[in-house]
């Protein structure tokens, strides 16, 4: 056995599978294996083919399995999609005997809050506290040990579509990795690309994937909305292909090579060969073309996200502004282009505070990968107060499962 207990993190994207291994540590975690393979199981978010999702899972974690020396049997899982959606929720109880405030009285005014009507086809994957409130006093962070006669609980409860979780368990359970955590994957990718400060001075996420995009708004140190979007890099892609009459491929090279979110930074003279379907001549398109396609899109796509921060009551009030992550956030000019149309404070980012193999992994593709990480690591022995998880038996004797898990 290692002498530190071993995280496993699977983000299952649709364009990638990405694996991490790595060790436990007292400030988080440090990457010693990492694996990836191409993904074409899924559709914005959800699983469409399992025998190609299986071989996808399988390669990454062959791959991650090399490089760690481990034999990976169970791992933390991101969840996406169009399926998820959130609410918030208040639950009370009653603190007998005029008592000090104790562990179990959480989880009872945890439990209460845990009781709203949804949907026989719908989990709850997540009861996140928000905060609490004691005999009438708001903003209570942690309530143990408070004297108190009843207790209220703020959360933020997350819900999967049932049949969406099964099928993206299995595939993972046939590619040979129990699941000891299903994390909803931008509540992951905040672990790795939010601050403190950020979370309370408040921030939108903005995980951009290959079909999809995940956003969270987080206010007063915790998250109070969550959303996918279906655009993603692929939408892209898509839109070049039909505007300029190019296969997928060529559209993706193209993207890839001369895209930028911002037209009137590119010369209009420049000038970009390319080969259109039934042509048997190349020929020319401006650069500024291609971006204009691009701008339109993305313009649609931070539409949507202004529609999910006013849901959340957030407009003109995230002080942190807007953390871009995801592959689809390496577009140039995406950055710019948020904060001009937004009007807030934007940035593109990558994953921090992981130790290890870090070099490889700096990339806003790994966000979420990372992010199941520091989920983990900061889960770790919390034991039941921590209620980010779909039941209240501990995620600390869950992980003790998974470290258990991985052998040499």
């Amino acid at each position: 056995m290692p002498d530190q207990p071993v995280l496993v993190g699977v983000d299952i994207g649709t364009t990638k599978v990405s694996v991490l291994v790595g060790e436990l540590e007292r400030d988080g975690a440090s990457v010693i294996g990492i694996g990836s393979a191409p993904s074409d199981g899924l559709r914005k978010g959800v699983v469409i083919d399992i025998d190609r999702t299986v071989r996808s899972v399988m390669a990454a974690v062959e791959e991650a399995e090399r490089m760690s020396g481990y034999k990976v049997r169970s791992a933390l899982v991101g969840v996406s999609g169009n399926h998820i959606s959130s609410q918030n929720s208040r639950g009370m109880v009653a603190i007998s005997g005029h008592r000090d405030v104790a562990h179990d009285d959480t989880l009872r005014a945890l439990e209460a809050a845990r009781a709203v009507s949804i949907p026989n086809t719908r989990e709850i994957l997540h009861v996140i506290p928000r905060g609490y409130v004691v005999d009438g006093q708001a903003g209570v962070r942690d309530p143990i040990g408070m004297t108190a006669v009843r207790l209220e609980v703020e959360t933020h409860i997350v819900t999967a579509a049932t049949t969406s979780v099964q099928n993206l368990s299995k595939c993972v359970q046939r590619a040979g990795v129990e699941i000891d955590e299903l994390v909803l994957a931008p509540l992951a990718t905040a672990e790795a690309v939010l601050t403190d400060e950020d979370r309370e001075l408040g921030v939108a996420l903005v995980d951009m994937g290959g079909d999809t995009t995940d956003v969270a708004v987080f206010q007063d140190g915790s998250v109070v909305h969550a959303a996918t979007i279906p655009i993603g890099g692929r939408s892209v892609t898509s839109d070049l292909g039909i505007v300029l009459r190019v296969a997928p491929d060529s559209a993706e090279t193209i993207k890839l090579r001369h895209a930028t979110a911002l037209p009137l930074d590119i010369d209009p003279d420049e000038v970009v060969q390319i080969m259109s379907i039934g042509e048997e001549l190349p020929h020319g398109v401006t650069r500024r073309h291609i971006a204009e396609i691009v701008q339109s899109r993305i313009r649609e796509l931070f539409e949507l996200v202004a529609r999910e921060i006013e849901a959340a009551g957030a407009t003109n009030r995230l002080q942190a502004g807007l953390v871009v992550t995801g592959g689809a956030a390496l577009l140039p000019g995406l950055g710019r282009a948020a904060r001009d149309q937004l009007g807030m404070a934007a940035r593109v980012t990558g994953p921090h505070g992981l130790g290890g193999l870090t070099d490889q992994i700096v990339g806003p593709q790994y966000s979420a990968a990372s992010g199941l990480l520091l989920w983990g690591a900061r889960h770790w022995g919390a034991g039941e107060e921590q209620a980010g998880s779909r039941s209240f038996d501990g995620l600390g004797s869950r992980l003790g499962k998974l470290f258990r898990g991985l052998v040499p």
